[in-house]
């Protein structure tokens, strides 16, 4: 039996939203919902949270979450989840199959984690799979602000065209990322060698700001209202 482990990035250096990873969004640290979706999903034989700090250790244990302590080298703001997700996967060896889950991602759903792993474990030529959502304006019509406060479209050329006629276009949802462990990439994590796991748009929000934190509370409180009739 393949073993399967999620690891869970949570550093306590938050510049924009001071500790993000542990402040109480309605009412529970944000942390936990990722620890318990993961719980949730029972496919993992080990949830562990990388972190550097002691207080976000604590409250990862308190919700069933093993810790491992960071190097000081890979917390500050430069250090990519790539890196992160590296080092545990050389203190945790022996796993098949690795998913790193953000820390910020409260509308996660235990579906679309079972379906990444489905398709990865079906598809012997991908090496990883995660979340992605549609754009919900077509990327092609867009434009830039000048420098003298005029509009410039990137894509003149797509002026006079329907929007539906347009190519839909997809973004990186920021909840999941499932990889063979050990596995060679020979593209970016955006290419030939990812499976794609389609998230309707309004279980995506990123929370990068205080307006992206309310946003996610309003969706969150309407998502639960809707799921429990």
């Amino acid at each position: 039996m393949d073993r399967v482990i999620a690891i869970i990035p949570a550093r306590g250096g938050s510049k924009r939203i001071p500790r993000k990873n542990i402040k109480l969004f309605l009412g529970k640290p944000l942390i936990a919902y990722s620890i318990e979706t993961a719980k949730k999903s029972t496919l993992f034989d080990k949830i562990v949270v990388s972190t550097d700090d002691d207080e976000i250790a604590e409250v990862s244990k308190a919700y069933g979450a093993e810790v491992l302590k960071r190097p000081k080298e890979l917390a500050d703001d430069f250090t990519g989840t790539a890196d992160v997700t590296k080092h545990a996967l050389s203190v945790y060896t022996g796993y098949a199959f690795a998913c790193t889950i953000y820390a910020t991602a409260p509308m996660l759903h235990e579906k679309y984690l079972k379906e990444g792993l489905i398709q990865l474990k079906q598809n012997e030529d991908a090496v990883m799979a995660f979340a992605i959502t549609t754009f919900a304006y077509p990327i092609w019509r867009s434009f830039r602000i000048t420098e003298n406060n005029r509009c410039e479209m990137f894509w003149k050329e797509n002026y006079h065209k329907r929007s539906q006629d347009l190519e839909e276009a997809f973004y990186d949802a920021g909840q999941f990322y499932w990889e063979k462990a050990g596995a060679q990439k020979s593209d970016i994590a955006f290419g030939k060698d990812s499976i794609p796991v389609k998230i309707p748009r309004h279980l995506v929000q990123d929370i990068d700001t205080p307006e992206d934190w309310k946003r996610a509370e309003i969706m969150y409180r309407v998502i639960q209202e809707m799921e429990n009739g």
